[in-house]
């Protein structure tokens, strides 16, 4: 029951937010909707790390499973477990979502009641995404979430708010849909080789697929993942939603939303279709470098610091597509790592970029300038996050690129040569970016006036400083309860391409060549 319990204890809170909060918008309320909120969100966390605690690294098999009949004349079932690969997904859920809460603790003032409902909504559906073993639960799962972010950035956000909430949900449902009719087509396809129809994703490995249909069933799994990501050229709902999307959605959009697609590409689309996916990761990847480099440049030129922040997602997550198709033990642990040090650095720009909005009420970077003198405080936090995100040794955005690259250069060192410029140019923008918001005189006179961290500002910021160090420090914390499960889908995907003729050095000796599976 401990799954259970994480994936609807948000929403029994939102319920209860939704009861405290009495009918209407009662603004002599919002304190104890936001607390009662907030008290919701760190039970979840303290839930998440329990479970941590209680998980057995060495096993790849899911563990806390929860199987009860839902639809039997379909072969539905209400199946969940988690693996080391969704584990510290989860746990980041937990993590981020309090942060998310207090960010808009000030800046939210209209409709608290429906806000903090929304939030931990989105919170149950995006934990009941991790935790799905049956892909019809995975899929009204996947489909639930898109509801609240809608409504958070379409009567929260900013002045194109709601043409920013339309163009996120139509882009997710097209390729949901798709991902919808694959999932059928699975369920029949177990029907046709064992007379019964099922959506258990542990099942559905066993079937034996023909080459089409793995084809197409691939391509719309990979599709509905890839707007997700946002894999380029799929990218273009993003930055409209992050620029629009009020703070806290911002930061849930970047810390876990987008890490659904690449968690959806390494739990179904390339175990379930091995063959399919490795005839086409190159190509993917080659989309994954371009998105890289394009994104990077593009995020060089922004005026805005939260459009450059959501274009560096862009070629961010780029480079954690690159590691899967490398599809090998170091590119898709640094994948892995690389999904929670992006949600950790990436939020938590979102989160300084929002407490600046808050001050300004501006995101533009020449509004900026000299903070340095007048919050030091904040600046050094910013500062902090920022040498995170362009993955500075020692910091948590190195372990993961580090692996990602060494992965990728023995998969396609030519791929891997132009991905690396991105490292490059990601020092380029977030440097550049942050020299002229902190330094240099003050060219506005707005700006020497501004409060640094208040205690609520601090609560948020400093665990999220704190994990961008202490993961970089001691990655094989978060490394090793994903190992064995990495393994697995690695050898599941492997074992079904076809033998290479390869020359180990010892045979190469005695001129002999071995077949390697």
């Amino acid at each position: 029951m401990l799954l259970s319990l994480i994936v609807f204890l948000p929403l029994a809170g939102a319920v209860l937010v939704l009861l405290a909060g009495g009918r209407g918008d009662q603004p002599e309320r919002a304190p104890l909707v936001r607390n009662l909120a907030l008290l919701t969100s760190l039970a979840t966390f303290a839930a998440t790390l329990y479970l941590w605690w209680r998980f057995d690294p060495a096993s790849a098999a899911f563990q806390f499973e929860e199987k009860h009949a839902w639809i039997p004349e379909f072969g539905i079932q209400y199946y969940i477990g988690v693996d080391g690969i969704s584990l510290l997904l989860i746990v980041l859920t937990g993590f981020l979502t309090p942060i998310a809460l207090l960010s808009s603790w000030e800046s939210v003032q209209r409709g608290v009641k429906s806000f903090s409902f929304f939030i931990l909504a989105l919170e149950s559906a995006m934990l009941g995404v991790f935790v799905s073993v049956d892909l019809f639960l995975f899929y009204i799962f996947w489909d639930a979430m898109l509801i609240p972010m809608y409504f958070l950035i379409g009567i929260w956000g900013y002045e194109r708010r709601i043409y920013a909430a339309v163009k996120f949900i139509l882009y997710t449902m097209a390729g949901s849909v798709l991902m919808l009719i694959a999932i059928i087509a699975l369920a029949v396809a177990h029907n046709s080789a064992t007379g019964s129809p099922s959506f258990n994703l542990l099942d559905l490995y066993s079937l034996n697929l023909g080459d089409t249909f793995q084809w197409y069933a691939f391509l719309a799994f990979a599709l509905a993942f890839a707007i997700k990501v946002p894999l380029f050229p799929f990218h273009t709902w993003l930055p409209d939603a992050h620029v629009e999307a009020p703070t806290a959605g911002s930061i849930i959009l970047a810390g876990v939303l987008l890490k659904m697609g690449t968690y959806g590409l390494l739990r179904f689309a390339f175990p379930l279709f091995p063959q399919a996916a490795m005839h086409f990761a190159p190509y993917i990847a080659t989309l994954a470098v371009i998105g890289i480099i394009y994104g990077a440049l593009v995020a060089m030129v922004q005026p805005d610091m939260k459009k450059l922040v959501a274009y560096s997602s862009v070629s961010h997550l780029g480079v954690v597509v690159l590691g899967l198709c490398a599809m090998n033990v170091q590119g898709v642990q640094g994948s892995v790592m690389q999904m929670l040090n992006h949600g950790i650095s990436t939020g938590g720009l979102f989160m300084i970029v929002g407490m600046l909005s808050d001050r300004r009420h501006t995101r533009l970077i020449s509004e900026y300038g000299g903070l340095k003198a007048v919050t030091p405080k904040l600046v050094a936090a910013f500062l902090i996050i920022t040498l995170a995100s362009i993955a500075l040794p020692f910091t948590n955005g190195f372990v993961g690129e580090f692996l990602i690259f060494v992965g990728a250069f023995r998969w396609s060192p030519k791929l891997t040569a132009f991905a690396a410029t991105g490292v490059i140019l990601s020092a380029v923008y977030m440097l550049w970016m942050f020299q002229r918001v902190n330094y240099g005189p003050i060219r506005n006179e707005h700006n020497r006036t501004l409060p640094d961290l208040t205690p609520r500002e601090w609560a948020m910021t400093a665990p999220i400083v704190a994990l961008a160090i202490f993961m970089g420090v001691y990655p094989n914390l978060f490394l090793k309860p994903m190992e064995a499960s990495v393994n697995r889908v690695i050898e599941r995907v492997n074992r079904h391409q076809p033998a290479q003729v390869q020359t180990t050095p010892a045979a190469a000796e005695r001129g002999v060549k071995v077949s390697v599976p």
